[in-house]
């Protein structure tokens, strides 16, 4: 019940809840986070193999590689999610999937699949961006203010 402060329960309903919290099962709290840890760190750590791999074949610096490795991940993230595998994995890993950039293009991207049917303008692209479009916003905004927040104190000296 969603207004549980709002109303008393009677006898029964108290019963029931205590008898139905005995028959919900225990989630596997320490199992889980081991998991999306694991999961995790596996993605950093394709994302760190592959900066290392820009910076020591291709001469990028380490400021540069940035941008590569994101696009890279990116499009694995992509095709993971067009293929379905990054589904199972999202299953087994729970929040362990939700690193930034790969979370972020696996939920764009599972978006225009889903919406694929309603057509390319209307469908796709009408409905990729309704999750991400929030966090579009809020980073946009937040470069907006951090740089607003750089020039004030740019202009009185401090940097």
């Amino acid at each position: 019940m969603s207004n549980k402060k709002k109303k008393k329960l009677t006898l029964t309903q108290q019963e029931y809840q205590a008898f139905a919290k005995t028959l919900e099962p225990k989630r596997p709290v320490i199992a889980n986070c081991l998991k999306a840890f694991l999961i995790g760190g596996i993605i950093c750590t394709i994302g760190q193999g592959l900066q290392w791999m820009f910076i020591k074949y291709f001469d990028f610096t380490q400021v540069t590689a940035g941008n590569p490795t994101v696009a890279v991940l990116i499009l694995i993230s992509t095709l993971l999610t067009g293929f379905g595998v990054y589904d199972h994995i999202a299953q087994f890993a729970g929040a362990g999937t939700a690193v930034p950039v790969t979370g972020f293009a696996n939920t764009v991207a599972s978006a225009a699949i889903e919406h694929r049917s309603e057509g390319y303008v209307l469908g796709v692209g009408g409905n990729m961006f309704k999750l991400a479009g929030s966090v579009i916003a809020f980073g946009v905004f937040s470069a907006f203010v951090v740089t607003l927040f750089k020039i004030t104190l740019k202009a009185l000296g401090g940097i």
